[in-house]
């Protein structure tokens, strides 16, 4: 690979996009080495999906059985009216899923993708230096110098900012303002399916929709568990990201207002909520948004988005097969190559940031939007439900 004999692709982030990119790069002959600031890798319990377009990608790394041991893969996603309870619309996955788009919809606890990915990563002999936190860098006659807040600076070709939505890579690159609060919060909850009433268990993923609120649950860890998460609008608080049971269960239900018996007895049965403050960003408008020269961003470090498309966790990977695919290119140089990821994934991931916002409004909707919407979708179910332009490639 050209430029690459002596150096290297440097990569800040050890979540789930920078621990993706490290073993597609590293599957494909590229060296690589990972930074991340953390003393160790965790991840806070929450749950994602991956839909058909981003578990063919694991599978193509060698991930499939391994997803397999830790994933739930629902039967169906439904919508319900989240004040009567009414059922909008059904869309099958399972086996239609895998028979329409070559591969399963998946849901997984979010800390059994990275620990998947990490292990993948550790035996594909990947660099990885953790509590090591990059602060910027400058350009050399030849390269990098990817300076670190803790230890010596690091000589790299190449340098991937997939260290999240408060990326350090992103501000020296781009110089832009910070990420955006959208006025939605989310509370986040995990409950193991045998502590819940026969009723209230679920193989299925069902979205309440209602006035300025929806909630989502679906299974994961085999099925084991059921991932909850309820989002309402409200001021960003000063603190978030912590288990507070009373008064986040207070709050939640406060900014539920009246809905029906069957979500109220649902977000009831959970003994402890954790809250996020959403933030996003305006959509990606050009390949530059994305690589610039030797620097390239990934993952939410580039295109933060919103929860409503269910696609976070997989453009990043996603940008990750891209990102190694070009950089395996032989004959370009590697700003080049990097111009090449970028063009290549900026037009679709702007596509996805846009789409979800505008799931949400949907989601979201109040009266006679709302009417519209519950029609629609009585009438088209599946139709309307099923995304062939976002599951079926990449």
């Amino acid at each position: 690979m050209t430029n690459m004999a002596h150096k290297q692709v440097v990569i800040a982030g050890g979540g789930i996009g920078g621990l993706a990119a490290a073993l597609a790069s590293a599957q494909r002959g590229v060296p690589v080495q990972l930074l991340e600031r953390a003393a160790q890798l965790s991840e806070v319990g929450a749950g994602i999906q991956i839909g058909p377009n981003v578990t063919r990608i694991l599978q193509a790394w060698g991930l499939g059985a391994a997803l397999a041991q830790v994933a739930a893969f629902p039967k169906q996603l439904q919508a319900r009216d989240a004040q009567t309870g009414q059922v909008l619309g059904t869309l099958p996955l399972g086996e239609r899923a895998q028979t329409r788009y070559g591969a399963p919809y998946a849901t997984i606890h979010r800390a059994d993708l990275q620990g998947l990915l990490h292990t993948a990563v550790q035996a594909a002999s990947v660099n990885v230096r953790l509590g090591q936190t990059v602060q910027g860098w400058r350009v050399t006659a030849d390269g990098l110098e990817v300076n670190t807040v803790n230890g010596p600076s690091v000589q790299a070709d190449a340098l991937i900012g997939a260290d999240g939505v408060w990326s350090a890579v992103r501000q020296q690159l781009l110089g832009d303002v910070p990420a955006r609060f959208t006025g939605h919060l989310a509370y986040r909850a995990l409950v193991a399916q045998a502590d819940l009433p026969a009723h209230l268990r679920s193989d299925q993923v069902t979205v309440w929709m209602g006035p300025r609120l929806h909630v989502v649950h679906y299974p994961v860890r085999s099925g084991q568990w059921l991932n909850l998460v309820a989002i309402v609008h409200g001021a960003k608080p000063e603190q978030s990201q912590d288990w507070d049971q009373a008064g986040h269960t207070q709050a939640l239900m406060q900014a539920m207002g009246a809905v029906g018996r069957d979500l109220h007895e649902r977000l009831a049965s959970v003994p402890a909520w954790r809250q996020w403050a959403l933030h996003d960003r305006v959509p990606v408008s050009r390949a530059s948004d994305m690589a610039q020269g030797r620097v390239a961003l990934l993952g939410d470090a580039a295109h933060p988005m919103r929860p409503y498309l269910a696609q976070g966790a997989g453009m990043a990977i996603e940008d990750a097969q891209a990102l190694a695919q070009c950089l395996s290119v032989g004959n370009a140089t590697v700003p080049e190559q990097l111009k090449a990821y970028a063009q290549a994934r900026w037009a679709r991931n702007a596509r996805v940031q846009a789409r979800a916002i505008r799931n949400g409004r949907i989601f979201h909707a109040q009266g006679a939007v709302a009417l519209g919407r519950n029609l629609s979708m009585r009438l088209m179910g599946g139709r309307l439900m099923d995304q062939p332009w976002l599951y079926g490639g990449s």
